[in-house]
């Protein structure tokens, strides 16, 4: 395993380094301050793997799934590195001027990122090719009000979000991160992302002690009453400013000493903060894990693994000169928000935010303004405020939207790849999988089918899939869930059934899946990146040579 305790570095620190790599000969360690620069990332780093023939991308991913404790930061730092890459931002609300071989890409509500590069040959009716995938992962939110007490503690009071293992939030260090909207001094508003690095919360289990038949009964929490994190032990009274507020201020529905580390961290005032959005995160940082350093142990592996695949293929299949010069398509990659939760969201992948992207593009590079309508325009600056829809008439309401933007082109000639984490068969419940479809971990990206569209694999798009994989040398799996198990789902028959694009559902063999703390192999990192690489840079030369209509 590749963590190490406190104590055994400062007992026997010699023990331990002479058993690491001599790539890494440049870790430090200082004793006099106990700062360890020694971190498990570091066990695979993007510095020592750049020089290999065969670059890797997981100590990379490891410093993106760091960075990402929300949606919000996930979205922040794929900005950062496509801006780094060279692609232009763009933004929604203006016109587009779009050229063959431009990069370029856009955020909605910095959850949501769209990006895409244009083939130097693109003709306008040639494809998209697309991988999609979400920023957003199973955790706790703050409630609107989530100032509480219990028995002199003081609590903060969550919502669960998603379907998470909650168990295995029990006893962790917490802490929060999300988006805070801030008062500048102009009287204008800014979105600041805030992220408290220490452990600020706990929900500690009840002890043994009270409750004897836990392991016989099983652990069943009440996530209203006990899974309401510890914050800290003084009163309320020990901030008299409080009492000043009034109860319709924002202050007063949070603890003072949490607006007050808040304001400390974004370097304003407490009265400056108007609104917070913030989730309730495990500061444990992702690492390397076992006996060879094969797993990845992490948070949010589900989906930011397979966003981060996604962005780096982007990326590095368009990175040099020349690149996209035989390119007669338009690659792309679009990371959601809220799949969690279904997509039904503006942020989500159940708004067309896609496919007006596509038609917004389509229409720039013909030089002529078929990318947006004046009503297109005023749905995404317009602001609804709900009463009471009910159910049976929302889908009507739902197909009215959908209907008003059409895309105006033919899509048969897009393909898209939605890659989400795909579960790994457990070796303490083999039988949990059907016989002949278990997925392992070091085996390649699998490929996932379900007769009733719970995935949106074909037998023409997972073909194209595999000869992809196959032209490159690439593993691949295949998974189906016995017919006697529910079957979960992706966006990927969401974006599917928008306008018929054709769609393979795929992704990365993980355990633990949605709990605090997930794992996958190291090696199909790599193995996912290549094949997505490969997609880009090949797919058009395979799909050239199918014929099926």
């Amino acid at each position: 395993m590749a963590t190490i305790s406190r104590a055994q570095l400062l007992h026997h620190p010699s023990a331990y380094f002479s058993r690491l790599p001599h790539s890494h000969s440049s870790f430090s360690i200082n004793f006099r301050r106990r700062k360890f620069s020694v971190t498990p990332p570091l066990l695979c780093s993007s510095s020592s793997s750049s020089a290999s023939t065969n670059p890797s991308i997981v100590g990379d991913l490891l410093n993106y799934l760091n960075e990402s404790w929300t949606q919000f930061h996930a979205t922040a730092e794929a900005k950062r590195q496509l801006i780094a890459a060279g692609f232009h931002l763009l933004n929604e609300n203006d016109e587009w001027d779009l050229r063959p071989g431009g990069r370029y890409f856009f955020t909605r509500n910095m959850s949501c990122l769209v990006a895409f590069a244009v083939g130097e040959k693109y003709i306008v009716g040639n494809g998209f090719h697309v991988i999609a995938a979400h920023t957003d992962s199973p955790c706790l939110k703050l409630k609107p009000k989530s100032a509480s007490s219990k028995s002199n503690y003081l609590m903060l009071n969550v919502q669960t979000y998603g379907g998470g293992l909650w168990h295995t939030w029990f006893d962790r260090d917490l802490s929060v991160a999300g988006r805070v909207i801030v008062r500048a001094s102009d009287g204008s508003f800014l979105h600041k992302l805030v992220k408290v690095k220490r452990p600020l919360l706990r929900v500690p289990t009840l002890a043994i002690h009270l409750n004897r038949t836990v392991n016989t009964d099983g652990f069943k929490p009440n996530l209203e009453t006990h899974l309401v994190p510890l914050l800290a032990t003084k009163p309320e009274e020990a901030f008299p400013e409080s009492k000043e507020k009034s109860s319709s201020s924002p202050k007063a529905a949070h603890h003072p000493v949490l607006m007050q580390i808040l304001s400390d961290e974004l370097c304003c005032d407490v009265d400056d903060i108007v609104n917070i959005e913030l989730n309730i995160c495990d500061t444990q940082p992702s690492c390397l894990g076992g006996a060879n350093n094969e797993f990845i142990f992490s948070g949010r592996l589900d989906n930011l693994a397979s966003s981060y695949c996604a962005l780096r293929a982007l990326v590095d299949s368009c990175g040099s000169p020349g690149d996209l010069s035989s390119e007669h398509a338009i690659r792309m990659i679009a990371l959601f928000d809220n799949e969690e939760v279904g997509s039904d969201s503006y942020q989500g992948a159940g708004a067309p935010t896609m496919f007006q992207a596509m038609r917004r593009i389509a229409g720039s590079l013909a030089n002529s303004y078929a990318g947006e309508s004046a009503f297109d325009r005023a749905i995404r600056q317009s602001f609804l405020g709900a009463k009471d829809v009910e159910k049976t008439e929302w889908p009507f309401v739902k197909q009215i939207l959908v209907n008003t933007v059409p895309l105006g082109l033919p899509s048969t000639k897009d393909r898209m790849v939605s890659a989400d984490m795909a579960h790994g068969v457990h070796p303490n419940f083999m039988d949990k999988h059907e016989e002949h479809h278990r997925p392992e971990m070091h085996k390649g990206l699998v490929i996932k089918h379900n007769a009733n569209q719970r995935y949106a694999t074909s037998g023409v798009t997972a073909f194209l899939f595999k000869e992809v994989a196959k032209m490159h040398n690439l593993p691949t799996q295949e998974f189906v869930v016995r017919n006697d198990m529910g079957c979960g789902s992706t966006i990927g028959p969401i974006l599917a059934s928008g306008v018929g694009i054709r769609t393979v559902d795929c992704g990365i063999a993980q355990l633990s899946m949605h709990s605090v703390r997930e794992v996958c192999g190291k090696e199909d990192i790599d193995i996912a990146y290549k094949h997505f690489k490969a997609f880009y840079q090949t797919f058009s030369s395979i799909d050239r040579k199918l014929i099926v209509d």
